[in-house]
Protein backbone atom coordinates (compact mmCIF):
# COMPACT_ATOMS: atom_id res chain seq x y z
CA UNK A 1 0.00 0.00 0.00
CA UNK A 2 1.18 3.52 -0.74
CA UNK A 3 -0.04 7.10 -0.46
CA UNK A 4 -2.67 7.03 2.26
CA UNK A 5 -1.88 3.51 3.49
CA UNK A 6 -1.35 4.53 7.13
CA UNK A 7 -4.50 6.65 7.14
CA UNK A 8 -6.50 3.82 5.57
CA UNK A 9 -5.24 1.36 8.17
CA UNK A 10 -6.29 3.84 10.86
CA UNK A 11 -9.71 4.25 9.26
CA UNK A 12 -10.22 0.50 9.48
CA UNK A 13 -9.21 0.58 13.14
CA UNK A 14 -11.73 3.37 13.73
CA UNK A 15 -14.38 1.31 11.96
CA UNK A 16 -13.55 -1.81 13.99
CA UNK A 17 -14.06 0.09 17.23
CA UNK A 18 -17.18 1.83 15.92
CA UNK A 19 -18.68 -1.49 14.85
CA UNK A 20 -18.11 -2.96 18.30
CA UNK A 21 -20.03 -0.08 19.88
CA UNK A 22 -22.87 0.11 17.36
CA UNK A 23 -23.58 -3.61 17.05
CA UNK A 24 -23.83 -3.92 20.83
CA UNK A 25 -26.61 -1.32 20.80
CA UNK A 26 -28.43 -2.49 17.64
CA UNK A 27 -31.88 -3.79 18.59
CA UNK A 28 -31.06 -3.22 22.27
CA UNK A 29 -34.22 -3.05 24.37
CA UNK A 30 -32.85 -0.12 26.37
CA UNK A 31 -31.70 1.94 23.35
CA UNK A 32 -32.27 5.62 24.08
CA UNK A 33 -33.52 7.80 21.21
CA UNK A 34 -34.02 11.57 21.28
CA UNK A 35 -34.92 14.22 18.70
CA UNK A 36 -32.38 16.84 17.62
CA UNK A 37 -33.44 20.43 16.91
CA UNK A 38 -34.04 19.53 13.25
CA UNK A 39 -36.37 16.74 14.48
CA UNK A 40 -34.10 13.95 13.19
CA UNK A 41 -33.45 11.12 15.66
CA UNK A 42 -30.22 10.55 17.55
CA UNK A 43 -29.60 7.42 19.60
CA UNK A 44 -27.14 6.73 22.38
CA UNK A 45 -25.31 4.59 19.81
CA UNK A 46 -24.71 7.64 17.56
CA UNK A 47 -23.09 9.61 20.37
CA UNK A 48 -21.13 6.65 21.76
CA UNK A 49 -19.66 5.80 18.35
CA UNK A 50 -18.57 9.37 17.72
CA UNK A 51 -17.01 9.63 21.18
CA UNK A 52 -15.04 6.44 20.52
CA UNK A 53 -13.77 7.71 17.16
CA UNK A 54 -12.87 11.11 18.58
CA UNK A 55 -10.83 9.50 21.34
CA UNK A 56 -8.92 7.34 18.87
CA UNK A 57 -8.21 10.24 16.53
CA UNK A 58 -6.99 12.35 19.44
CA UNK A 59 -4.53 9.55 20.18
CA UNK A 60 -3.39 8.73 16.63
CA UNK A 61 -3.86 12.02 14.71
CA UNK A 62 -3.82 14.82 17.31
CA UNK A 63 -2.94 17.47 14.73
CA UNK A 64 -5.80 16.71 12.35
CA UNK A 65 -9.14 18.50 12.36
CA UNK A 66 -12.39 16.67 12.93
CA UNK A 67 -16.02 17.25 12.01
CA UNK A 68 -18.64 14.90 13.41
CA UNK A 69 -22.40 14.97 13.04
CA UNK A 70 -23.10 14.83 16.77
CA UNK A 71 -20.33 16.97 18.33
CA UNK A 72 -19.41 19.43 15.61
CA UNK A 73 -16.08 20.85 14.50
CA UNK A 74 -12.66 20.53 16.06
CA UNK A 75 -10.15 22.70 14.14
CA UNK A 76 -6.86 21.24 12.96
CA UNK A 77 -3.83 21.94 15.12
CA UNK A 78 -1.44 21.46 12.20
CA UNK A 79 -0.93 23.62 9.09
CA UNK A 80 -1.71 21.03 6.41
CA UNK A 81 -5.51 21.32 6.44
CA UNK A 82 -6.24 17.63 7.04
CA UNK A 83 -9.68 16.97 8.51
CA UNK A 84 -11.58 13.80 9.35
CA UNK A 85 -15.33 13.88 8.75
CA UNK A 86 -17.45 11.36 10.62
CA UNK A 87 -21.06 10.22 10.50
CA UNK A 88 -21.21 7.79 13.44
CA UNK A 89 -24.40 6.10 12.22
CA UNK A 90 -25.69 6.95 8.77
CA UNK A 91 -29.22 5.59 8.66
CA UNK A 92 -30.22 6.26 12.27
CA UNK A 93 -33.92 5.85 11.41
CA UNK A 94 -33.15 2.36 10.14
CA UNK A 95 -30.98 1.65 13.20
CA UNK A 96 -33.66 2.58 15.72
CA UNK A 97 -36.31 0.52 13.90
CA UNK A 98 -34.11 -2.58 13.66
CA UNK A 99 -33.47 -2.34 9.91
CA UNK A 100 -29.87 -3.53 9.23
CA UNK A 101 -29.08 -0.92 6.55
CA UNK A 102 -26.92 1.56 8.48
CA UNK A 103 -23.22 2.32 8.59
CA UNK A 104 -20.42 4.37 10.07
CA UNK A 105 -18.94 6.78 7.52
CA UNK A 106 -15.32 7.89 7.85
CA UNK A 107 -13.65 10.38 5.50
CA UNK A 108 -10.33 12.20 5.36
CA UNK A 109 -10.27 15.57 3.60
CA UNK A 110 -7.32 17.64 2.45
CA UNK A 111 -8.75 21.13 2.20
CA UNK A 112 -12.20 20.59 0.74
CA UNK A 113 -11.28 17.43 -1.18
CA UNK A 114 -12.09 13.96 0.19
CA UNK A 115 -9.01 11.78 -0.32
CA UNK A 116 -10.10 8.73 1.67
CA UNK A 117 -13.45 7.18 2.46
CA UNK A 118 -14.58 4.15 4.41
CA UNK A 119 -18.13 2.87 4.94
CA UNK A 120 -18.66 0.09 7.47
CA UNK A 121 -22.05 -1.64 7.67
CA UNK A 122 -21.57 -4.35 10.31
CA UNK A 123 -25.20 -5.53 10.31
CA UNK A 124 -24.76 -6.26 6.60
CA UNK A 125 -21.36 -7.85 7.19
CA UNK A 126 -19.74 -5.56 4.61
CA UNK A 127 -17.32 -2.67 4.35
CA UNK A 128 -16.26 -0.43 1.42
CA UNK A 129 -13.20 1.82 1.17
CA UNK A 130 -11.00 3.82 -1.18
CA UNK A 131 -8.16 6.31 -1.14
CA UNK A 132 -7.07 8.70 -3.85
CA UNK A 133 -5.30 6.94 -6.72
CA UNK A 134 -5.51 3.48 -5.12
CA UNK A 135 -8.88 2.17 -6.33
CA UNK A 136 -12.02 1.13 -4.47
CA UNK A 137 -12.56 -2.10 -2.56
CA UNK A 138 -15.17 -4.04 -0.63
CA UNK A 139 -14.89 -6.82 1.91
CA UNK A 140 -15.04 -7.45 5.62
CA UNK A 141 -11.65 -5.95 6.48
CA UNK A 142 -8.54 -4.47 4.86
CA UNK A 143 -6.97 -7.87 4.19
CA UNK A 144 -10.08 -9.29 2.51
CA UNK A 145 -10.82 -6.44 0.10
CA UNK A 146 -11.55 -7.08 -3.55
CA UNK A 147 -11.68 -4.34 -6.23
CA UNK A 148 -15.06 -2.93 -7.18
CA UNK A 149 -16.11 -1.10 -10.34
CA UNK A 150 -19.15 0.78 -11.60
CA UNK A 151 -21.33 -0.61 -14.38
CA UNK A 152 -21.05 -0.02 -18.11
CA UNK A 153 -24.73 0.83 -18.63
CA UNK A 154 -25.03 3.68 -21.15
CA UNK A 155 -28.76 4.30 -21.54
CA UNK A 156 -31.36 5.21 -18.93
CA UNK A 157 -33.82 2.70 -20.37
CA UNK A 158 -31.38 -0.02 -19.24
CA UNK A 159 -30.46 1.62 -15.93
CA UNK A 160 -31.31 0.87 -12.31
CA UNK A 161 -31.91 4.16 -10.45
CA UNK A 162 -31.78 4.70 -6.70
CA UNK A 163 -33.14 7.78 -4.96
CA UNK A 164 -33.88 9.21 -1.52
CA UNK A 165 -37.35 9.89 -0.16
CA UNK A 166 -39.82 11.59 -2.49
CA UNK A 167 -40.69 14.21 0.15
CA UNK A 168 -37.18 15.64 -0.13
CA UNK A 169 -37.49 15.93 -3.89
CA UNK A 170 -40.88 17.58 -3.49
CA UNK A 171 -39.43 20.12 -1.04
CA UNK A 172 -36.64 20.84 -3.53
CA UNK A 173 -39.17 21.57 -6.28
CA UNK A 174 -38.05 18.56 -8.32
CA UNK A 175 -40.76 16.00 -7.67
CA UNK A 176 -41.96 15.72 -11.28
CA UNK A 177 -38.42 15.42 -12.73
CA UNK A 178 -37.53 12.61 -10.32
CA UNK A 179 -40.82 10.83 -11.05
CA UNK A 180 -40.17 11.10 -14.77
CA UNK A 181 -36.65 9.79 -14.26
CA UNK A 182 -38.11 6.72 -12.55
CA UNK A 183 -40.66 6.25 -15.32
CA UNK A 184 -37.94 6.32 -17.97
CA UNK A 185 -35.49 4.04 -16.15
CA UNK A 186 -35.47 0.26 -16.39
CA UNK A 187 -35.86 -0.03 -12.61
CA UNK A 188 -36.07 2.29 -9.60
CA UNK A 189 -35.68 1.62 -5.88
CA UNK A 190 -35.09 3.76 -2.78
CA UNK A 191 -32.41 1.84 -0.88
CA UNK A 192 -31.52 5.01 1.01
CA UNK A 193 -28.58 6.68 2.74
CA UNK A 194 -25.10 5.29 2.03
CA UNK A 195 -26.29 2.02 0.54
CA UNK A 196 -27.33 3.28 -2.88
CA UNK A 197 -23.88 4.80 -3.42
CA UNK A 198 -22.13 1.58 -2.45
CA UNK A 199 -24.33 -0.50 -4.77
CA UNK A 200 -23.46 2.02 -7.49
CA UNK A 201 -19.73 1.63 -6.79
CA UNK A 202 -20.11 -2.15 -7.04
CA UNK A 203 -21.95 -1.92 -10.38
CA UNK A 204 -25.20 -3.30 -8.94
CA UNK A 205 -27.07 -0.14 -9.90
CA UNK A 206 -26.26 2.83 -12.09
CA UNK A 207 -27.59 6.06 -10.56
CA UNK A 208 -28.04 7.38 -7.01
CA UNK A 209 -29.50 10.84 -6.37
CA UNK A 210 -30.32 12.96 -3.30
CA UNK A 211 -31.62 16.55 -3.17
CA UNK A 212 -30.09 17.53 0.18
CA UNK A 213 -27.45 16.14 2.51
CA UNK A 214 -24.70 17.34 4.84
CA UNK A 215 -20.94 17.03 4.45
CA UNK A 216 -20.75 14.04 6.79
CA UNK A 217 -23.36 12.24 4.68
CA UNK A 218 -21.38 12.50 1.43
CA UNK A 219 -17.66 12.96 2.20
CA UNK A 220 -16.81 9.27 2.69
CA UNK A 221 -18.87 8.18 -0.31
CA UNK A 222 -17.17 10.37 -2.92
CA UNK A 223 -13.75 8.64 -2.95
CA UNK A 224 -15.35 5.20 -3.09
CA UNK A 225 -17.62 6.02 -6.04
CA UNK A 226 -14.98 7.98 -7.97
CA UNK A 227 -12.19 5.45 -7.40
CA UNK A 228 -14.62 2.79 -8.67
CA UNK A 229 -14.89 4.79 -11.90
CA UNK A 230 -18.06 6.77 -11.16
CA UNK A 231 -18.87 10.47 -11.01
CA UNK A 232 -20.34 12.47 -8.11
CA UNK A 233 -21.51 16.07 -8.45
CA UNK A 234 -24.24 18.25 -7.02
CA UNK A 235 -27.36 19.04 -9.03
CA UNK A 236 -25.57 22.01 -10.61
CA UNK A 237 -22.79 19.75 -11.88
CA UNK A 238 -20.12 20.88 -9.39
CA UNK A 239 -17.85 18.15 -8.02
CA UNK A 240 -19.16 16.92 -4.67
CA UNK A 241 -18.97 17.87 -1.92
CA UNK A 242 -19.69 21.42 -3.03
CA UNK A 243 -20.41 23.08 0.31
CA UNK A 244 -21.88 22.67 3.78
CA UNK A 245 -25.29 21.59 2.50
CA UNK A 246 -25.11 19.48 -0.64
CA UNK A 247 -27.17 17.71 -3.22
CA UNK A 248 -25.78 14.63 -4.92
CA UNK A 249 -25.94 13.06 -8.34
CA UNK A 250 -23.84 9.91 -8.43
CA UNK A 251 -23.63 7.79 -11.56
CA UNK A 252 -21.42 5.34 -13.39
CA UNK A 253 -20.16 8.35 -15.37
CA UNK A 254 -21.71 7.23 -18.65
CA UNK A 255 -25.17 8.40 -17.56
CA UNK A 256 -24.11 11.56 -15.76
CA UNK A 257 -24.88 14.20 -18.37
CA UNK A 258 -28.32 12.71 -19.02
CA UNK A 259 -29.22 12.61 -15.31
CA UNK A 260 -28.01 16.18 -14.71
CA UNK A 261 -30.03 17.39 -17.66
CA UNK A 262 -33.14 15.80 -16.21
CA UNK A 263 -32.71 16.89 -12.58
CA UNK A 264 -30.47 19.94 -12.71
CA UNK A 265 -33.21 22.59 -12.74
CA UNK A 266 -36.12 22.91 -10.33
CA UNK A 267 -39.55 22.42 -11.84
CA UNK A 268 -41.20 25.60 -13.02
CA UNK A 269 -44.48 26.61 -11.38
Amino acid sequence: MTGYADDLALAHLLADRADAVSTARFRALDLRVESKPDLTPVSDADTAVEQEIRALLAEHRPGDGLLGEEYGEQPAAGPDGRRWVIDPIDGTKNFVRGVPVWATLIALLEGDRPVLGLVSAPALGRRWWASRGAGAYAGTDLASGTPIRVSGVKDLVDASVCYSSLTGWESAGRLEPILQLMRDAWRSRAYGDFYGYMLLAEGALDVMVEPELSLWDIAALVPIVTEAGGTVTDLAGRPAPAGGENSAVATNGLLHADILGRLGRPAEH
